[in-house]
């Protein structure tokens, strides 16, 4: 079973990913992860790797390929996985897509404590981030990231600690015909 879980920043993603899979056993494969080691590789911040990435398509074609494969090839071996990434569910042809959302201000809060900034950097770091990345990956793939069409669920996080969202997709798992 393939399962991808997509969110803006500081929706929860990540930490839902971990409890999924400790809950599973199943492989976590993050692209989030995945630009953040790139990053450190080449000793940008993640502003300016991304960036970068607004200017080099390389970059996001390569974490995107790389997330595909990984998924195709989990799924034609019968393995489960767990594929979390803003693109995942239009990458990995999943068995179930998976939006996590929460308001700017909950995410921004979060990204707070996280990662140790002001309330008014995060926000804006968050919203340039988000419009970067939108416009990324229209002109690259023609995908709206505001198309909810794509997933199966969508779960609001800003009404759930990530332990009890898990859970509702644990129980959307359990409830699926595949």
């Amino acid at each position: 079973m393939i399962i991808t879980l997509s969110g803006l920043p500081g929706s929860g993603t990540s930490t839902v990913a971990g409890i999924l899979s400790s809950c599973t056993g199943f492989k976590i494969v993050s692209a989030g992860d995945i630009f953040r080691e790139i990053a450190e590789e080449r000793g940008l911040t993640l502003k300016e790797f991304g960036e970068l990435a607004a200017s080099d398509t390389a970059i996001d074609q390569q974490i995107d390929r790389h997330q595909k494969k990984i998924a195709s090839d989990a799924k034609d071996a019968g393995k489960n996985l767990i594929v979390e990434g803003r693109l995942s569910a239009w990458m990995a042809e999943p068995d179930l897509a998976v939006l996590i959302t929460a308001p700017l201000d909950i995410r921004a809060d979060r990204i707070v404590h996280r990662e140790n900034v002001v309330i008014a950097d995060a926000i804006s770091q968050v919203k340039e981030r988000e419009a970067c990345e939108a416009g990324r990956y229209l002109e690259y793939y023609g995908i709206n990231v505001d198309d909810m069409g794509v997933y199966d669920l969508v779960i609001n996080s800003a009404k759930w600690d990530q332990r009890r969202v898990a859970g509702i997709i644990l129980n959307a798992m359990d409830g699926m015909q595949v």
